[in-house]
């Protein structure tokens, strides 16, 4: 019978939150929290799914081509996509997925499990060109993202199908480099309450976008990612006062990665400016896009009481998980302080990415 496992972290962000939406860059890594996925061929027509975590089964015919899907049914849209790459399966697994990386914490977990299951599908039933990491990762965002007109861009599955510390160009002609295969010093810490995703993000992304348009209907040639935060004086003056803060939170935290990814692409960055400019870039998501809750708040401001360099919060926001830059010394200390206020912290490692094992 045949037998295969993948292993399939999860990401934390960096730099770069609520910019890929705006095809603007972010830094990321995958870390060494996984989602795992257990498959043997069963000899029958159907996927048997066991999602112990969560307590639920899923039974899927591997000739169900899936013409209407249930909302945010990745299982379901990962088949539909892959078919147009020519991966069709021919014959049925029992499969257990389950992990250690935390639900609705801001750690992509459903990025995870549907990197897992694409990898898994790639693997055994192949398909009409090359499979790559990049593949797998554009494959998990159009069934992720596209299939489902959801408001994300493709941080996470690149982050997790292609591992390491990474810039992403996150344009239509997506690309990326590797920084680092390895970041001393993050902690992650979960708040416990659940993100919310699609409203936040749907909600933050229209505006900006609005406030985009405004500029563009005045200036057709306006390039976004062309534009320095020193010019916002330049173009607010087309942008109605209650967009403006949107607009201005994306050109500020543009101006942050990019000075982000001039130091770590140095031999020796100092990670004391990298936390600066990590607090820097919190202080708009919170201030100016508004998507921390108290938990958090008191989580990033134990954290830095307790001598971490820079401390942020991760993802779409509305709850979910802070990932902070702590010096070696300091650890255990920051991650004390963290759990005093939020449900759970430890030190992640930056992971390798998704991978048979």
């Amino acid at each position: 019978m045949k037998k295969i496992k993948i292993l399939s972290p999860g990401r934390t962000c960096l730099f770069g939150d609520h910019q890929d939406y705006l095809e603007l860059p972010v830094i990321a890594c995958a870390i060494d929290r996984y989602i795992k996925l257990d498959a043997v061929d069963n000899n029958t027509t159907f996927f048997k799914i066991q999602l112990p975590d969560i307590g639920e089964v899923r039974d899927i015919h591997i000739h169900d081509k899936f013409e209407t899907m249930s909302y945010r049914d990745y299982f379901a849209s990962s088949l539909r996509v892959l078919r147009r790459y020519g991966c069709i399966p021919d014959k049925g697994y029992n499969i257990v997925i389950k992990g250690d990386l935390p639900l609705n914490a801001g750690v992509s977990s459903s990025s995870a499990l549907i990197i897992a299951w694409i990898k898994f599908l790639l693997e055994v039933f192949g398909a009409n060109q090359e499979i790559t990491p990049v593949i797998v990762a554009r494959i998990a965002y159009e069934a992720e993202v596209l299939e489902h007109n959801e408001p994300g861009g493709l941080m996470d599955q690149y982050s997790i199908g292609i591992g390491n510390v990474l810039f992403i160009d996150t344009s239509k002609e997506a690309s990326y480099h590797t920084i680092k295969n390895s970041m001393s010093g993050l902690i992650v810490g979960e708040s416990g309450v659940k993100k919310e995703t699609i409203g936040t993000l749907g909600d933050r992304k229209e505006k900006a976008l609005k406030a985009i348009e405004y500029i563009a209907d005045k200036i057709p040639d306006f390039d976004l990612k062309a534009t320095k935060l020193e010019e916002y004086d330049d173009y607010e003056k087309y942008v109605p006062t209650e967009l403006k803060p949107y607009f201005f939170a994306a050109l500020k935290n543009h101006s942050i990665t990019l000075k982000a990814l001039e130091e770590l692409k140095k031999e020796c960055p100092d990670m004391k400016y990298v936390g600066n400019l990590m607090n820097e870039h919190h202080l708009v998501l919170k201030d100016i896009l508004k998507i921390t809750v108290p938990i958090i708040d008191n989580m990033v401001a134990r954290a830095i009481e307790a001598g971490a360099y820079g401390v942020k919060i991760v993802g779409s926001g509305g709850g979910g998980s802070i990932v902070a830059l702590a010096p070696k010394n300091k650890e255990q200390t920051v991650i004390e302080a963290i759990e005093k206020e939020g449900k759970a912290a430890y030190v992640v490692s930056v992971d390798a990415g998704a991978r048979v094992v």
